[in-house]
């Protein structure tokens, strides 16, 4: 194999990007203020001090409602392209498939509903 100024061209531009990431790194740990004390210690966003029982349980409901959103957020970007390419295709094979594919997230949207997942849940008393 012979080294040629393609290969000269991969290394250089590895090498720069790899000094183009990791220099914000260094920068930021060289300059970065160093506080030890105080209430940046405190298991908290931003150093602030908590206020009332903000480190109470909340419901799990919260990931759930998260989870669902990414799983049909998804969906909906497979949709994108099938509108794109199957238009141009002929017969009705391209919206036996698309009815197919929405039929199945229709059925989870029914799954989901009967689970009670879309269900607020009530705030409980302490």
């Amino acid at each position: 194999m012979v080294f040629d100024s393609l290969h000269l061209a991969i290394i250089v531009f590895l090498v720069a990007a790899t000094i183009f990431a990791a220099s914000p790194l260094l920068i930021a740990a060289l300059i970065a203020p160093r506080n030890k004390g105080g209430d940046y210690r405190t298991p908290y966003e931003c150093g602030i001090r908590p206020l009332g029982r903000a480190w109470d349980h909340y419901g799990f409901n919260y990931h759930i409602y998260a989870l669902i959103f990414l799983a049909f957020d998804v969906d909906v970007l497979y949709l994108f392209p099938i509108a794109v390419c199957y238009r141009s295709l002929p017969g009705w094979l391209p919206l036996i498939e698309v009815s197919f594919f929405l039929f199945f997230v229709l059925l989870a949207v029914v799954y989901f509903q009967a689970k009670g997942v879309f269900e607020w849940p009530r705030r409980k008393k302490y």
